[in-house]
């Protein structure tokens, strides 16, 4: 079975129980040795967002700012390891001297990791990698991306509104991106009460790379801005 069929077949195929517990072995393996990988690291910031976007493009130029200014406050910056936002945020790091991750997820195609990580760490399940983006990191950025960025936004607000998770910040960046939305969660999910008005606030949003870093800062009293 090559590599990027694990995850597939392990949310595909439930009724093969010896293959269950082979499984739940490989699950194991991949937890600790990415556990292993990520020991010692300083405190991270994952940035999140879409590996679309080209160099030329002025969401890859803000994640790179961002993670130039993060780096600068004295964080890791983390992300999935891929192109497009993830690199541009590991990018930054580099630019700033700062130590940069990349959890890069092995795909059909297989996604190669950045060259602007200093240190990868591949998995073959998704659920796995989002547990460390989200277990090694004291601050989430919320870069504008797909159903990828998505999942892993609501993911961070639902560990936090459950308290699964410590009230860390969530910086979203790209107020035109997200904007609508911050309209769809305030007209119709408040407006229905399936979130409080206090969920809203679970985001910082800007657009200055600088008040991002300097936003996590203040708030989890890590790093300082010059």
């Amino acid at each position: 079975m090559s590599r990027h069929d694990h995850e597939r077949r392990f949310l595909n195929d439930a009724r093969n129980w010896l293959g269950e517990i082979a499984r739940s072995g490989r699950i194991w393996s991949e937890f600790t040795r990415a556990a292993y990988r990520l020991r010692g690291l300083g405190p991270c910031v994952t940035v999140f967002g879409s590996a679309r976007f080209k160099e030329d493009h002025r969401y890859y130029q803000l994640a790179r700012d961002v993670g130039r200014e993060l780096g600068e406050a004295g964080f890791t910056v983390m992300t999935g390891g891929g192109p497009g936002v993830m690199e541009a945020a590991n990018r930054g790091a580099r630019d700033a001297g700062a130590p940069s991750i990349g959890c890069n997820i092995i795909l059909p195609h297989e996604q190669q990791a950045n060259p602007y990580v200093d240190r990868t760490v591949n998995f073959n399940y998704f659920f796995i990698r989002k547990v460390m983006l989200m277990k090694y990191s004291c601050a989430f950025v919320l870069m504008p991306g797909g159903f990828g960025t998505m999942d892993e936004a609501f993911e961070a607000a639902t560990l936090i509104q459950t308290g699964k998770i410590e009230r860390f910040p969530v910086v979203a960046c790209g107020s035109d991106y997200w904007g609508h939305l911050r309209t769809f969660l305030r007209d119709t999910m408040i407006r229905n009460a399936t979130i409080d008005d206090s969920d809203l606030d679970m985001t910082y949003p800007t657009d200055d790379p600088r008040d991002a870093a300097k936003y996590i800062v203040e708030q989890t009293g890590i790093g300082s801005i010059s």
